[in-house]
């Protein structure tokens, strides 16, 4: 399963996006409205990658140091230049890059650098479950035959 291209683990999913100049209210009730964790930044102008904003941001960087949510812009909040992974990689070197990292949120870019999906920790949690179901049916099938 680690060795799944990028790509098939987002395919077929939305991922939230936003400009840097918006502000950091309207990105955290976006997020909220569509239950989403993170939020990829990009340039209005070419649409190629410049940040994550994660709810880990919003309440760490806004909430903690007293910011107000209306006048602050999503860039001053962002991280900057999130590490991000090509789609054709697979899945098991973007958990790896994430452990490494410490973060639990990766972008997929194509090759211009525009996004195309967001990859999440719990991506993994889904194989894991997946590979759980299979092995449950294996030893339902052998506890059958014995």
């Amino acid at each position: 399963m680690p060795n799944r291209a990028v790509i098939k683990v987002i395919q077929n999913r939305d991922f939230l996006m936003s400009t840097p100049e918006k502000s950091v209210r309207a990105v955290a009730v976006h997020m909220k409205k569509n239950g989403a964790a993170a939020t990829l930044v990009v340039d209005a102008e070419s649409g190629s990658l410049v940040g994550i904003c994660t709810e880990r941001d919003l309440a760490f960087k806004v909430l903690a140091d007293g910011l107000d949510p209306l006048s602050t812009p999503v860039s001053a909040v962002m991280t900057e230049n999130p590490q991000s992974i090509g789609p054709d990689k697979p899945f098991g070197h973007a958990l790896h890059l994430m452990f490494e990292g410490g973060f639990r949120h990766m972008p997929v870019v194509d090759p211009s650098g525009r996004p195309i999906g967001l990859l999440s920790s719990r991506d993994a949690l889904g194989l894991e479950m997946l590979h759980f179901r299979e092995e449950l049916e294996q030893r339902e099938t052998l506890t059958q035959i014995l």
